[in-house]
């Protein structure tokens, strides 16, 4: 566990939201497919769009 947090060590925030949120997209989508393969990527993938669009407009005026 150490190790794989370390290795997000050097990422931006927005590249720990995209990751954060693939990681949760797949687990969500595994969780509501019943661990079907395409439902697990598939969530994987809207999760990382979210996570990484997640704050984009914070400092916009």
């Amino acid at each position: 566990m150490i190790v794989i947090l370390g290795g997000c060590s050097g990422m931006s925030t927005r590249d720990r939201n995209t990751v954060l949120g693939a990681g949760i997209g797949a687990v969500g989508g595994a969780v509501l497919t019943n661990g079907n393969t395409i439902g697990t990527v598939g969530g994987a993938a809207v999760g990382g769009v979210i996570g990484n669009q997640i704050g984009n407009g914070k400092h916009k005026k």
